[in-house]
């Protein structure tokens, strides 16, 4: 996966009149990186950095509390003030999570005007942390409804069309905001991670080139862009990205996730294990790097390290595919083949871009006795250039 957080998205929040957002996580053999923090953004907007998906309100919390105090002391009980009054409370019911809350106070607030653009933007990204996307989507339509060129909006509604899948909405949304905002480079990084996701590689590398142009220090961007270039195979070019990158910033953690996944494609094991451990260093709560120390373990055939570090990353984050997958190559591992199975089909319905997906699949199939889903599987292995691919699966299906 990529460097995001991770997939990737900023959620928009608004405060009165002042926006702000903020990142959320979105993860061969293993995972690659989570959705990078920032890639620069236009001004105007407040970075609240990698935590939450819910941005805070703004950066000073402080200035908050007193400016919703003055206006519960001193305001008239117009039926604006009611409905900043809400929208405050809402906010500040965010920021210290309490999402319920904070819904109700946002519905308040839409009841008292119905079109309330802001109020509908702040609900749609409080279900978004909660990864309640299919609430989100129709909390951003309307506010686009009641606003149209509500670039906050625009944005959050891309983020949440990138996590369902729905990723030609997406570009169609991240297109407005580029022509509203041109030199955002935030659009085309999110423009990158879209367009990774649909294997479109060379768009995605174009993409996150724009994003490197408008913000040449971006670190975030040169990860991605060297994990694109990891996707193509070219481990060369990555890696003498991923160096540079580091010499701008020596403790990002998915520059030494990404140099592990490289060394682990070149059957550089130790060395991966040592990566995946600068990574964890750095992050330790991090589960997709540890599922990534746990797909490694995989091919050291140190299972019990393995099933550990997996079941870790899936109690830490329970919506990954990646780490289903690597439970499922467990099982296969193991000769559990239906249980290999069950969990291969999981990790496939979260996310069918999971590398080599297909090719455990089919190969657990085929261990099962299922030649017909096996060959099946084998076909898509195929379409993706599955390096692995085995002389069996080869001769049963061809």
């Amino acid at each position: 996966m990529l460097t995001r957080g991770k997939m990737m998205g900023k959620q928009w929040i608004v405060i009165e009149r002042l926006t702000c957002w903020r990142t959320g996580q979105p993860g061969i053999g293993a995972e690659s990186p989570q959705p990078a923090e920032n890639c620069g953004l236009g001004q105007g907007y407040v970075e609240q950095g990698l935590a939450t998906r819910v941005a805070w309100a703004v950066r000073e919390a402080t200035n908050v509390i007193g400016l919703l105090s003055l206006v519960l002391l001193f305001s008239c009980n117009s039926k604006e003030t009611r409905v900043q009054q809400f929208l405050l409370k809402g906010n500040l019911a965010a920021k210290e999570r309490n999402f319920g809350q904070a819904e109700n106070y946002y519905q308040e607030a839409i009841q008292l005007e119905p079109c309330f653009a802001d109020a509908h933007n702040n609900l749609g990204t409080v279900h978004f942390q909660q990864k309640r996307y299919e609430q989100a989507l129709p909390s951003y339509d309307k506010a686009i409804e009641c606003k149209p060129n509500f670039l906050n909006a625009l944005f959050n509604r891309a983020n949440t069309e990138y996590e369902l899948k729905e990723y030609y909405k997406a570009l169609e949304d991240l297109d407005k905001v580029i022509a509203m905002k041109p030199d955002t480079a935030l659009a085309y990084f999110t423009r990158g991670l879209v367009y990774t996701k649909m294997r479109e590689f060379d768009k995605a590398l174009t993409a996150f080139e724009k994003s490197q142009t408008l913000d040449p220090k971006s670190v975030d961007c040169m990860v991605n862009h060297a994990t694109v270039n990891y996707y193509r195979k070219d481990f060369d070019r990555a890696k003498a990205e991923l160096e540079s990158a580091m010499k701008l910033k020596t403790d990002e953690p998915n520059i030494y996730n990404t140099l592990s996944l490289i060394d682990l494609e070149q059957g550089k094991l130790v060395d991966a294990l040592r990566m995946i451990d600068k990574a964890i260093a750095l992050a330790p709560d991090q589960p997709y790097f540890i599922n990534n120390r746990g797909y490694i373990y995989l091919q050291l055939n140190e299972l019990e390290k393995a099933e550990a570090d997996i079941n870790q990353s899936i109690a830490a984050d329970p919506y990954n595919g990646w780490a289903y997958r690597n439970k499922g190559i467990y099982y296969l591992m193991k000769k559990d083949y239906k249980s290999a199975i069950r969990l291969l089909k999981q990790a496939e319905s979260m996310d069918s871009f999971i590398d080599r997906i297909y090719f455990y699949l089919s190969s657990a199939y085929m261990k099962d006795g299922n030649e017909i889903e096996a060959c099946r599987a084998f076909k898509k292995s195929v379409e993706r250039k599955d390096v692995n691919l085995t002389a069996h699966l080869v001769m049963q299906c061809d």
